[in-house]
């Protein structure tokens, strides 16, 4: 059975491969960390265009991908366009930030974004901020370095980042003016999210996408007539790196509890 492509500059994307395995139990997936070539998020469109296109057309030639999940928010706003444009027949999921849900859970108004540099500069971003306001105030806080030290399993360094970026997207509580919503904007953030949530109240709400995401795949996965019969046994994972597979093995392990062995 053809697998399910999903990508991310890194790590970060094993955040949506767990909501996608836990939607889709018996789907084979395919994850491709494009660590060599990251951080995407803190990098020009062009250059996340060409990687982006790159990792499709491996997975399209060495795997027979039947459907594509970017699981990168910044390769989603910088590429998924043509992505879709150069493969019509590829059923694509891409990623955005939760202004929607926030919006609508909000009770003060005031929200805030986590995301990369690169994704809240973005004309994807500018053209969905837009399309909310008036409806709340929403605070961008671009997070550089924080990728990279999930990546490099920097405990250290997310622990002061996560104190600095949520320092910036506060006052936090649920009076008038204070920021009630946080919003995930990148997929390596979920990951984090218990050391983000050390600096704000236990009644502050996260909101991140992998479950929606997830719930879509199904959808265009059934509407393509695609989707995996759900009487079989559970599907397959093969884990890819261009990078050191040694990194996405240790990242599969401590945050998503996976054994799995990658390959380059």
């Amino acid at each position: 059975m053809s697998p399910v492509g999903v990508f991310d500059s890194g790590v970060g994307g094993l955040s949506v491969l767990a909501a996608l395995r836990a939607e889709l139990p018996h789907e084979n997936f395919v994850y491709f960390a494009d660590t060599a070539y990251a951080p995407y998020g803190e990098r020009g469109d062009a250059y996340v265009i060409e990687r982006s296109r790159a990792v499709v057309e491996h997975l399209l030639r060495e795997h027979g991908i039947k459907a594509l999940v970017v699981a990168c928010n910044t390769a989603t706003t910088a590429a998924i366009h043509l992505l879709r444009a150069d493969h019509p027949d590829l059923p694509i999921v891409g990623l955005e930030p939760g202004l929607k849900p926030a919006v609508a859970s909000s009770r003060t108004g005031h929200i805030s974004v986590l995301a990369t540099r690169g994704t809240l500069a973005s004309a994807k971003y500018a053209n969905l901020r837009a399309s909310f306001a008036g409806s709340a105030d929403v605070r961008p806080v671009p997070c550089d370095g924080l990728v990279k030290a999930i990546e490099g399993f920097d405990s250290g360094g997310i622990a002061a980042l996560s104190e600095r970026y949520m320092a910036e997207a506060g006052p936090f509580g649920d009076g008038p003016g204070e920021v009630d919503t946080v919003v995930l904007g990148c997929t390596h953030y979920p990951l984090v999210k218990e050391e983000l949530g050390k600096h704000a109240p236990a009644t502050l709400r996260f909101i991140d996408t992998g479950v929606p995401v997830a719930q879509q795949t199904r959808r265009l996965l059934a509407s393509a007539g695609r989707l995996a019969d759900g009487t079989g046994a559970a599907g397959n994972l093969l884990l890819q790196s261009s990078g050191d597979v040694a990194v996405l093995e240790a990242a599969a392990a401590r945050w998503l509890g996976l054994s799995a062995t990658a390959t380059a």
